[in-house]
C-alpha cells in the first residue's frame, strides 16, 4: 500500500461564493510585530474547489491543500465546521 504525503490543512471563513464549485477562504492569524511588539492580524485568501458548492459566504470551513485544479486553485473544501447565522 502507498503512503500519500501529509497535506496541509487551514480553517477560515467563506468569504465568496461567486463562481461556479469555487469559493475564496480567508484565514486570519494574529502574529506580533518583531520590533514592537504589537499584535498585527495578517489575512491569507485560498481559492479553493468546492465540488458541491455547499458553503456560502460566513461558513467557517476546514480546506485541504491538493494538485493544482486552476491557475490560481490548490486547495479543496474538507468540510463545513459551522454555518453562517
Amino acid at each position: 500500500m502507498e503512503k500519500r504525503n501529509l497535506r496541509k490543512e487551514r480553517i477560515g471563513i467563506v468569504s465568496s461564493d461567486k463562481m461556479l464549485k469555487s469559493i475564496i477562504v480567508k484565514e486570519t492569524k494574529k502574529t506580533k510585530h518583531p520590533k514592537y511588539g504589537k499584535f498585527v492580524l495578517k489575512t491569507k485568501k485560498y481559492v479553493v474547489h468546492d465540488e458541491k458548492e455547499e458553503s456560502k459566504p460566513g461558513d467557517k470551513v476546514r480546506i485541504m491543500e491538493t494538485r493544482p485544479l486552476s491557475k490560481t486553485k490548490r486547495w479543496r473544501l474538507v468540510d463545513v465546521l459551522e454555518r453562517a447565522k
